[in-house]
């Protein structure tokens, strides 16, 4: 493609081992690193740090002179890892943050995406890490979307340059809730008899949360403080269950760090008072957390060992998850007033495996840090159990046809 096609020319711009810095998930500026990878191949070699990708950008094949790094393995990233070509960087995601923050990681060039109008600028549909990382940033190239929703509590700080301004060619990435289906809506079941009226919610991407959110509402006087929020969140707004009225906190207002889902979503939270897109040092501080009150995590795993311990990062040996903001919010919630911390997931895997295993490949959270775990076939309440008892909970919610193996393991 002749290079004049594209939105930008990135020649002279990157230098050989530059690290560039992208906006993640739905804020992933996509004119940008469109342009970005179809032009690697004429650029001098460089590094690329990614967060989770929604897009069809980045593919096993794409920029061979491209070494990528990101914090997890989520949604389209599985491309690049299942290939060999991200290096996973193994931190909470309130770490990862705060090292751009405090420039153990340096950024050389940033590519954001942001809102405009007027005199305000919005870093829109997410308030990462990507604003520390243009603090100290060589460049700072700006995709600006007329698509993407002015937020407040994203604000562009008036002190860090935007070098270069970019229109975008296209509407900005969505993700769609996916389809539920009976497992799902059982753990819903389980889960939803854990969160009272008054619960503030965290919750992440996926079918399991979406379940369990669209179970609740015949709730009242719900909050929102989490990571992300989705069109489910929506739902639950409009029907009345989530007022935000008794947090403890920002009382009104639906707190996140990222705006992950449709245009449906994106319309709502545009120039919306009552929805406040926070920077990571807020939506996953501990202090900020403990504040809140009876805070339910809701987050989800690959396998969960009969002493409880949780693996949402690895299966034999290759990374295929992430620790993201669990442990962060395991830990709030366990320090909030009547805070919850729930570990959702099936009883077994799509191959036919359990999930509940003797033991974990790798602890993403200590069994130290668990509170519940939730599959299709019930509740394991583990806290304040010994090891033995928490064997017993974690064989009963097992898959039928699995528990006597484990039974036999425990047993060796």
């Amino acid at each position: 493609m002749p290079r004049e096609t594209h939105a930008i020319d990135f020649s002279g711009l990157i230098r050989e081992g530059d690290l560039v810095v992208c906006g993640q998930a739905t804020a992933e500026p996509i004119t940008l690193t469109e342009a970005l990878i179809a032009q690697a191949a004429q650029l001098p070699p460089f590094r690329m740090m990614i967060g989770p990708v929604f897009s069809e950008t980045f593919s096993a094949t794409c920029a061979p002179n491209v070494s990528f790094q990101s914090y997890g393995v989520i949604g389209n990233a599985r491309r690049l890892a299942k290939a060999g070509r991200l290096d996973v960087i193994p931190s909470n995601y309130s770490a990862f943050c705060a090292d751009f923050a405090a420039r153990r990681y340096k950024a050389d060039v940033v590519l954001v995406q942001l809102a405009e109008s007027g005199a305000r600028i919005s870093a829109s549909l997410s308030n990462d890490y990507v604003i520390d990382a243009a603090r100290g940033a060589r460049l700072v190239i700006a995709e600006v979307n007329p698509d993407v929703p002015l937020t407040f509590g994203a604000e562009w700080p008036a002190e860090v340059p935007i070098h270069r301004r970019v229109p975008a060619r296209r509407p900005p990435v969505e993700l769609a809730s996916p389809p539920l289906d009976d497992v799902s809506r059982r753990i819903a079941t389980h889960a939803a008899g854990l969160i009272a009226d008054g619960s503030t919610l965290q919750f992440g991407v996926g079918r399991i949360p979406d379940a369990i959110l669209s179970s609740l509402s015949h709730a009242r006087n719900l909050g929102i403080h989490s990571g992300l929020i989705n069109d489910a969140v929506v739902d639950l707004i409009e029907c009345g269950a989530v007022t935000n009225a008794e947090k403890g906190i920002d009382p009104g207002i639906t707190v996140t760090n990222q705006v992950i889902g449709t245009e449906r979503l994106y319309r709502f939270v545009h120039e919306n008072k009552a929805v406040s897109v926070r920077p990571t040092s807020y939506t996953h501080g501990q202090g900020v957390l403990a504040r809140i009150n009876r805070l339910v995590a809701i987050n989800s795993a690959l396998q969960v060992g009969l002493d409880g311990s949780v693996n949402s990062e690895t299966l034999n040996g290759v990374a295929v998850g992430a620790i993201g903001g669990q442990l962060d919010f395991v830990r709030g919630a366990n320090a909030s007033p009547g805070g919850r911390a729930i570990i959702a997931l099936p009883a077994t895997a799509s191959g036919g495996t359990s999930r509940i295993v003797a033991r974990v490949e790798t602890v993403t959270t200590p069994r130290a840090d668990v509170d519940a775990i939730v599959t299709e076939w019930g509740v394991a309440e583990l806290r304040g159990c010994g090891l033995a008892e928490r064997a017993r909970r974690m064989i009963a919610i097992a898959a039928p046809e699995h528990r006597d193996a484990l039974l036999a393991q425990l047993r060796k």
